[in-house]
């Protein structure tokens, strides 16, 4: 930090395990990956190449070895992953990985049909070959999962080999965990926590007064991601407690 300031929250340093930021890029320029990395690296744990915009993306080598010559490790969205799977194209996904040399994957089944037992054993597969992250929850608004489910799927797809479990919201924080509204499904999130360790989950959590909740609930090292790239330095503010959201939250506590 620039200066010293008493009562800040402690964060976890990296590689963290828990007090992860997962950034979404949906098609950014090479400069602005620059640009991304120069100001906000230190702060971002992993990137997500969102969607299946890796298929259409003019430079993707030189996009990745951006991230990786930052130290931040980078994955292809669930989304491709689905896009892969419904043409019955897995060992050509496989390859892909391999080809680009990633080490980090999800696995999503939030826009096909995928019977559970199916998706993990793709997570098991994959998870001899990189780390794996696995999405829980659908895209479909209509779609609700009743809490008993996401917990028995969470576990599961850990059981399978699976590193952490992402909670789906999409990138408007309005599906999944959240409400069209964007408000929380809060009985949902705290009767996940009851089974399954807070440090095991990446919250999708888009929009600023998601993270608030997120931060006040499970502290500063709570995992979030689905986070826009101008949008990484304002939630280590709030992680802090130096944002008026969370300006007096830390401060009791310390």
């Amino acid at each position: 930090m620039n200066f010293h300031l008493d009562k800040v929250p402690e964060r976890t340093p990296k590689p963290r395990n828990s007090g992860f930021t997962m950034v979404m890029d949906k098609g950014l320029s090479l400069r602005e990956a620059e640009n991304l990395v120069e100001t906000s690296g230190e702060y971002i744990d992993i990137i997500k190449l969102g969607w299946a915009t890796s298929y259409v993306y003019p430079k993707l080598s030189e996009k990745l070895e951006i991230y990786r010559n930052a130290g931040i490790p980078v994955y292809f969205g669930g989304t491709l992953f689905e896009a892969f799977i419904i043409r019955n194209q897995f060992e050509d996904f496989r390859k892909l990985l391999d080809k680009y040399d990633m080490t980090f994957t999800e696995v999503s089944d939030g826009s096909i049909d995928l019977s559970h037992t199916e998706k993990c054993e793709y997570i098991n597969v994959l998870s001899k070959q990189v780390t794996v992250l696995s999405e829980v929850g659908s895209k479909d608004a209509e779609k609700i999962i009743p809490p008993y489910k996401w917990i028995e799927l969470m576990q599961k797809e850990m059981d399978a080999g699976a590193w952490k479990v992402i909670g789906e919201a999409r990138e408007g924080g309005n599906v999944g965990l959240f409400r069209a509204t964007g408000e929380v499904r809060s009985g949902l999130v705290d009767e996940i926590l009851t089974k399954i360790p807070f440090e095991k989950i990446i919250w999708e959590a888009p929009l600023k007064e998601q993270q608030v909740w997120f931060v006040k609930l499970l502290g500063a090292n709570v995992n979030l991601g689905n986070i826009a790239p101008n949008e990484v330095i304002p939630l280590e503010t709030i992680r802090l407690g130096l944002r008026g959201d969370t300006f007096n939250h830390f401060l009791k506590d310390l």
